[in-house]
């Protein structure tokens, strides 16, 4: 053994000290024997398929996100549902402000538009002061106006006098259009024709 060290080392080249280390060195490697061959799918190194797959997800993880998933799913489309069917055109509680005109200059109104029940009446809510009192048979009516002209009526009121307010609930029960508006007109008995205008959006219809 050390007659196989001395010439690894090269002869007495080197100093004492440092051949007694390196002899010591050399002892234990050769103790200890080769190393241990490598199993043949380690030796050939890394594969294209080992570098490139990735890591598998856990089952659960991805069963929990698909569950959040549909869950909003299912809420989008609840709301959407209810909204869709709340009724066409306004979706919410709506106030038309309407003034007088030369028929009733001191006329005032608010005309609230409630959301429609689904089967296409959407109640209204008339709220006036100013309107005198007509002759015999003559009463006042609400109009839905569409596009620039008298479309059709939403119901009838009478007033006993310019001082006293009027408070009466109405109905549109047509499928309103986001431009539509409502004007009020002066009504004789048995007349079917819209009569003047009495009171009009403070906005031209």
């Amino acid at each position: 053994m050390r007659s196989d060290f001395d010439e690894l080392a090269g002869g007495g080249d080197l100093a004492h000290d440092e051949a007694e280390r390196l002899r010591h060195v050399h002892e234990l490697l050769v103790t200890a024997g080769p190393p241990p061959e490598l199993p043949p799918h380690l030796e050939a190194g890394p594969t294209l398929g080992m570098t490139m797959t990735r890591p598998k997800r856990r089952p659960g993880r991805r069963i929990a996100l698909l569950a959040a998933a549909l869950s909003v799913l299912v809420l989008v489309f609840v709301f959407g549902y209810i909204a869709g069917n709340s009724g066409s055109g306004l979706g919410h509680t709506t106030t038309l402000q309407l003034k007088g005109t030369t028929a009733a200059p001191n006329a005032l109104a608010s005309l609230r538009i409630l959301p429609g029940d689904g089967s296409g009446n959407w109640p209204m809510k008339l709220a006036a002061t100013g309107l005198p009192k007509l002759g015999k048979g003559g009463y006042y009516e609400v109009f839905l106006f569409r596009n620039g002209r008298i479309y059709a009526p939403c119901g009838g009121f009478v007033a006993k006098s310019s001082s006293s307010a009027v408070d009466v609930t109405l109905n549109a029960p047509y499928t309103l259009k986001p431009h539509d508006t409502w004007v009020v007109t002066i009504q004789k008995a048995g007349d079917r024709r819209a009569g003047p205008i009495v009171l009009r959006p403070t906005k031209s219809a």
